[in-house]
Formats: structure tokens, C-alpha cells, sequence
């Protein structure tokens, strides 16, 4: 039996990959925040209430995972997101480090993603004000820390531009750099099907040390 962690697994794309690691029969250690928020029963699941703004903290609850994967996400009502999501992944990637599991994968975000040579997702004006500073802070962290590091086999898996509720159809695009969009120029993604490809990676890793997305 394969074994994950899995930190931000009450969210709204943590609980999808959680509900999808179970139902494949891998062993998940949730780590959250608030472990009443873990509605799910399951005698493969373990839950647990760790700080992962502490790398000493998240070292000690991956120890022994095949994987880690991360849905981290400090709240998009957060007013101190931006600071608060640079503060806290570089934390996390050192405390994978220091636990001795080989592999990360992160929910990434869509804003580091091209539309168009040179354009990015996150240059967009249309992009409203009160989650530009979570798209920034997740995008920097990528493109100024994740891309530079050597020492552990990272993935950073970004969604369409919409990610929401929705099928698990098994019927989708996996790309790289560019934002993949329909034939309409729609681009958008189950929460379900995100975490179908993602746990596909988790159990058979394709990519390593790169990010790659997914849409419809």
C-alpha cells in the first residue's frame, strides 16, 4: 500500500485529491489545520493537526511518505495572503527536505501559465483585486524558489483557469506552459478530474522537477 501525505486536505482541492487517494486504497496522513473540518471516515486515513510554517513540524509528520503532496492554501479571504503563502511553501519544501521523502507535489496555481508568448495568466488586468495577491504569491514561489531546486523531485501541477465542482470524466488535456483552452477558448477544469491526473502522478510520477497543467 502506498502512502501519502497530504497537506490542506480539508480544501477545496485538497479534500478532491483526499476523497480520489481513498478511493484507490493509498494510506493518507491529512495534515490540516482544523481536523473537525475532515468529515471523511476511512480506516486508510489519518488526520492530523501539524504547523506547516514550521519545516521542522512538516518533516516530522512526512517522515516515512512515498509522497508528499501539498494543497496548501492559507485562505483566499485572507488579507495577508500574498505574505503569508511566501512565508509558509518555502517552510514546507525545506521540512519535505529534512523528512527524507524524495517526492513534492503541489497544487499550483494557473497564474504562471501563458496565454501567449511572453504573456502570462497573472499580467492579465482582468484578474479581480482581492485574489491577485494569492495568484502572485504562488506564481513567485514557483518561478523564484521551486524552479531553482535540486534536491527533491518536485511537480508543480497547474489547473485551467477555472477550477470547479464538477465530473470525474477521466476525458481531459495535459499540457506544460501554456494554458490549454477549448475549442470555444474556454479554459476550465473539474476539481475531480484535477485530482484524478494528480493522483495518477502521485502513483506513476511522469514529470519531475517541472510543472505541468491540465484542462478539458
Amino acid at each position: 500500500m502506498k502512502n501519502a501525505v497530504l497537506i490542506g486536505a480539508s480544501g477545496f482541492v485538497g479534500s478532491a485529491i483526499l476523497n480520489e487517494a481513498l478511493a484507490r486504497g493509498i494510506r493518507v496522513i491529512a495534515v490540516v489545520r482544523n481536523p473537525e473540518h475532515i468529515k471523511v471516515s476511512n480506516p486508510n486515513l489519518e488526520v492530523v493537526k501539524a504547523d506547516v510554517s514550521s519545516a521542522d513540524a512538516v518533516a516530522e509528520v512526512c517522515k516515512g511518505a512515498d509522497a508528499v503532496i501539498s494543497a496548501y492554501n492559507p485562505g483566499w479571504k485572507n488579507p495577508d495572503m500574498y505574505n503569508e503563502t511566501l512565508r509558509v511553501y518555502p517552510q514546507i519544501l525545506e521540512g519535505v527536505k529534512k523528512s527524507g521523502v524524495g517526492r513534492l507535489l503541489i497544487v499550483g496555481g494557473a497564474g504562471t501559465l501563458f496565454v501567449s508568448p511572453g504573456l502570462r495568466v497573472m499580467d492579465s488586468p482582468d484578474i479581480p483585486e482581492d485574489i491577485i495577491g494569492g495568484i502572485k504569491s504562488l506564481g513567485e514561489f514557483y518561478l523564484n524558489t521551486l524552479r531553482k531546486e535540486k534536491d527533491i523531485d518536485w511537480v508543480f501541477f497547474s489547473p485551467a483557469a477555472s477550477i470547479a465542482p464538477g465530473e470525474r470524466t477521466g476525458n481531459y488535456r495535459l499540457g506544460k506552459d501554456f494554458l490549454i483552452m477549448d475549442s470555444d477558448g474556454k479554459s476550465s477544469i473539474s476539481v475531480q478530474d484535477y485530482a484524478k491526473a494528480m493522483i495518477d502522478e502521485f502513483e506513476t510520477p511522469r514529470h519531475h522537477r517541472e510543472r505541468f497543467t491540465i484542462g478539458y
